[in-house]
């Protein structure tokens, strides 16, 4: 069995996710997992870092993994709907949490349930409409297993996360950088309404392959806590071109034809400061990726994530905004001390990043 070391893997999960390329953004290999817009940058950010300009006419965003907003191309929806969708109704009742709890005391299979749902979500967006309003139409429509009542509201109306995973099964999309959120119509694109799983996608949007493919190396329980799905639904479904691997110790699958970039990646260069939910962060081997607990405790905590930065690959601080007005500072914290090539570098992309944000970079500050 091959052994595989954490920097091996850092530096293939750095070329396969395409960061420093120099591209455009449809043609975004990591697009076809889905790059998650969630924060003040969000997926266009991380697009940038691969290379890619944003807005862009042949990108769209839609609710899906973990319920939440990803970018994709427009071109592939109709596919990602399929490859997003669950893969039995075991994997939606988990994927919605407690709203399931409801639909089994109703004695309603979660499936049926969330077709249900997409159809009403359907007929009521047949305009731009505010996800708010869409909320409350829906409260009007729905049987009761579907709602709830929200004590921060104080109102009752339906679980978020329901419609959240059953909006492109309803071939809805979210108009990109709205707040509150405006969700529409695809055009062109057919309901799915749960009508097809994912265990019918392709293989170019499996989403458990792509775990594989974009993150190196895995097992089924970290695949399966980044989709929110069982444990036993993925092994169910687990890719057959896959070979055993070892990383620092531990076995893992990794796809065949992926083996040879795991075990000798091209050289990771440049130094980046990614956003909190930036691809390269969204792995759930957390402890490989930052080994020190105490670091891993600031980056990832319940409220208020810090933006990483990354050196070759390899992780050396975090940094956060600070914007008044037309200025923008960036508050770094280095864990280690770097070599004045880095760190010119660091306010190099510091100063991208205001301009980015249509902004004037005021200072890069050390905590």
């Amino acid at each position: 069995m091959q052994a595989v070391t954490r920097q091996q893997l850092l530096a293939a999960r750095w070329h396969v996710q395409q960061a420093g390329r120099d591209g455009k953004a449809s043609d975004c290999d990591i697009l076809d997992y889905g790059v998650q817009d969630s924060g003040p940058d969000g997926a266009p950010w991380a697009l940038r870092i691969r290379g890619a300009v944003v807005p862009d006419e042949n990108l769209a965003v839609a609710w899906t993994i973990r319920g939440a907003p990803h970018y994709y191309r427009r071109s592939d929806l109709t596919e990602i709907a399929v490859a997003v969708c669950p893969l039995s109704s075991a994997d939606a009742g988990k994927r919605i949490f407690d709203a399931n709890k409801q639909f089994k005391e109703s004695g309603v299979d979660s499936l049926v349930a969330m077709s249900e749902l997409s159809t009403a979500m359907r007929t009521i967006v047949d305009r731009p409409t505010p996800k708010g309003e869409m909320s409350r139409q829906l409260t009007d429509v729905l049987p009761d297993h579907f709602l709830r009542f929200c004590k921060p509201c104080n109102a009752i109306h339906p679980y978020e996360i329901s419609f959240r995973i059953a909006a492109l099964q309803a071939g809805l999309e979210l108009r990109a950088g709205t707040s509150p959120p405006i969700v529409q119509r695809i055009k062109g694109l057919q309901p799915n309404n749960f009508r097809r799983l994912g265990t019918d996608a392709t293989a170019r949007f499996d989403v458990i392959r792509n775990h594989l493919r974009f993150y190196g190396a895995a097992t089924p329980k970290q695949v399966a806590s980044f989709l929110d799905a069982p444990v036993q639904d993925v092994k169910a479904h687990w890719p057959s071109d896959v070979t055993p691997v070892t990383v620092e110790g531990e076995t893992r699958s990794a796809l065949t034809e992926y083996v040879d970039v795991l075990t000798d990646p091209p050289k990771p260069t440049g130094v980046f400061l990614l956003g909190p939910y930036d691809p390269l962060l969204q792995t759930r081997d957390r402890d490989l990726l930052i080994p020190d607990a105490r670091i891993r405790k600031t980056i990832w905590p319940a409220l208020g994530r810090p933006g990483v930065i990354f050196s070759n690959a390899e992780p050396i601080g975090t940094w956060r905004p600070a914007k008044a007005g037309k200025k923008l500072n960036i508050n770094i914290e280095l864990w280690t001390r770097q070599t004045a090539a880095v760190s010119g570098a660091i306010k190099e992309q510091a100063q991208q990043l205001a301009e980015f944000r249509g902004a004037t970079l005021s200072e890069v500050r050390s905590e």
